[in-house]
C-alpha cells in the first residue's frame, strides 16, 4: 500500500518515490587554487558547471581558503547574465568571537556588514589573516537560484581566524525573479593565496 500526501506519492510498495528529495550531496565541480587568484566564479554551463533547475538546493564549500595579505574578508556575488555579479541583495549578519588573548566578545549583530538593497558584494566572515595558521572554512546554500517567480534565499555559516576565533552567520537573498546563473567568490582587498572551493547539488 502506498502513501499519498496532498496528490503526491511518498511511498510506494516500501519504496521512497524517486520525486522525493533525499537530501543526498552531489559533486559538481571543486576549484583548488595554489598561487594567487583574484576571483573563482562558478557559472553554469562553463567548465562542467551546473548550476540551474537541476537542483533546488546548491551549497558550495570554501576550505581552508588563505588571503595573500593579512586582515581580509571572503565576499561572494551573483550574476543573472554570466558576466556582471552586481545582483540586489538583502542580507543579515551575526556572529561571535573569542580572542587568543582571551578576551571573549559578546554575541552581536553586525550592522556594518549587511546589505539592505545593495550590490556590493557580501562579506561571509570577520577578518583573516595571512599567517600560516590563519584562513577561512564554511558554507554558502543558495535554493532554487534558477526560478523566475521567486527571489533567491541563501544562508552561509563561516569559520576564520585573525588572531581570534569567528564564527559568523549569515541569511538573506538576491532580489530578482531572473534566474542565477553563477556565483563569484573573492577577498575583498586581496587575491587568495590559496584553497578550495567546492559546488555540491542537494538532491
Amino acid at each position: 500500500m502506498g502513501l499519498i500526501s496532498n496528490g503526491t506519492t511518498i511511498f510506494d510498495a516500501g519504496a521512497l518515490d524517486s520525486g522525493v528529495a533525499k537530501g543526498a550531496m552531489t559533486l559538481i565541480k571543486t576549484i583548488t587554487i595554489s598561487s594567487d587568484t583574484a576571483t573563482v566564479s562558478f557559472i553554469h554551463g562553463t567548465s562542467d558547471v551546473v548550476f540551474d533547475s537541476t537542483y533546488k538546493e546548491y551549497v558550495f564549500k570554501y576550505i581552508n581558503c588563505h588571503p595573500a595579505s593579512d586582515d581580509q574578508k571572503l565576499v561572494f556575488q551573483a550574476t543573472t547574465n554570466g558576466s556582471n555579479f552586481n545582483t540586489t541583495v538583502t542580507n543579515t549578519y551575526f556572529l561571535a568571537q573569542h580572542t587568543e588573548a582571551d578576551n571573549s566578545n559578546p554575541f552581536t549583530y553586525s550592522t556594518g556588514d549587511d546589505q539592505a538593497q545593495g550590490t556590493a558584494f557580501q562579506r561571509l566572515n570577520e577578518s583573516t589573516g595571512a599567517d600560516a595558521d590563519q584562513s577561512i572554512s564554511g558554507y554558502l546554500c543558495i535554493f532554487e537560484p534558477s526560478s523566475t517567480t521567486f527571489v533567491k534565499h541563501y544562508s552561509s555559516r563561516s569559520s576564520s581566524i585573525f588572531d581570534q576565533a569567528s564564527d559568523v552567520y549569515g541569511s538573506g537573498y538576491f532580489n530578482t525573479t531572473s534566474a542565477i546563473t553563477g556565483i563569484q567568490f573573492k577577498f575583498d582587498g586581496a587575491s587568495i593565496g590559496s584553497g578550495s572551493i567546492s559546488l555540491y547539488g542537494i538532491n
